[in-house]
């Protein structure tokens, strides 16, 4: 196992290293701002520009690129959006309304999406399991950010049960914050809901169906006993893992969502970085945000391939 997480985190650095280079060069090879724009903080930005060598032949660039930026953590400053304000610590303010809105969203959609998978695992080729499967074929089928839009109009505008954005301020915990935070929360659940619904109905129908549930329904196990102590524990193998990749999947998928509810999280600057100003990239946030992306989904599946190891001891990474 321990061999295995190393080469794993060994390939995963070396892909970061490939598609943050591409990124990196890509961006280059587009024409750069117009200093003249830059208004009371040109200045400053072109001091800048000068020590990450944006004036420098190509291959200094990438080397100052390296050093500087993927090392040292100088990722310049906002040239179209937050214009003079330090990248990172601009990323670093904006982080912690993403990671909410996500976690938010998680601890909603993971015990009901469990919850309807059980539901109509148990009650298999009857009208519950067929409503409910149509429903998640339904859900899964349709972008998020038209649910977010039918959340806007029904509960928002018809009902006014929320607001249409996200309350002002940094107090991320208050009770008048998380209701502004509901409408965004739903939006992000709908998809993960009907996703983890039908992945826990696939396996935990293939578990009720196997040898060992028949062997203890004739020990005397009640279905519900058997289900309980046998079905779920061997159901949830791959199913957990299935969550952890569901975090990093709405995580991705939060990007416009963020942008139509009025979140001032990274999901909402990635889109700005890219949309820019008078069709003006920043590339600055843009290589900072795609390299954030990257990382966590290059993370995200090295747990995701631990964790099996972790919840069935029986499976050993790496053996032959």
């Amino acid at each position: 196992m321990f061999k295995y997480i190393l080469k794993r985190l060994f390939l995963s650095l070396f892909t970061f290293f490939i598609i943050i280079s591409l990124c990196f060069i890509f961006v280059k090879l587009l024409p750069i701002s117009d200093p003249d724009q830059f208004g009371q903080d040109m200045t400053l930005i072109i001091k800048r520009r000068e020590a990450l060598g944006y004036y420098d032949p190509l291959p200094k660039q990438y080397w100052i690129f390296i050093t500087k930026t993927l090392i040292g953590g100088d990722w310049g400053v906002g040239e179209v959006i937050y214009q003079g304000k330090d990248v990172w610590d601009t990323f670093v303010l904006m982080l912690p309304p993403t990671i909410l809105v996500n976690l938010y969203a998680m601890i909603f959609s993971v015990p009901i999406g469990i919850a309807f998978g059980i539901y109509a695992a148990l009650k298999k080729n009857r009208w519950q399991d067929s409503l409910i499967s149509t429903l998640v074929m339904v859900v899964v089928s349709v972008p998020s950010y038209v649910y977010a839009f039918l959340v806007q109009y029904f509960l928002c505008y018809q009902l006014q049960w929320f607001p249409f954005l996200m309350e002002n301020g940094t107090d991320y915990f208050s009770w008048k914050m998380f209701v502004s935070l509901v409408p965004a929360i739903l939006s992000l659940s709908f998809g993960e809901i009907a996703s983890l619904t039908r992945y826990t109905r696939a396996e935990l129908t293939e578990v009720l169906t196997s040898d060992f549930m028949l062997l203890a329904r004739t020990k005397g196990l009640t279905k519900a006993q058997a289900t309980t102590r046998h079905a779920l524990k061997n159901a949830m193998v791959p199913i957990f893992p299935s969550i952890i990749g569901g975090f990093i999947s709405i995580l991705s998928g939060s990007l416009i969502i963020e942008s139509i509810f009025g979140i001032p999280g990274v999901g909402g600057l990635y889109v700005r970085a890219v949309t820019g100003k008078a069709g003006n990239p920043d590339y600055n946030f843009f290589l900072l945000i795609s390299a954030f992306y990257t990382l966590i989904g290059l993370l995200g599946s090295i747990v995701i391939d631990i964790s099996y190891g972790v919840i069935d001891p029986r499976i050993r990474m790496g053996e032959r």
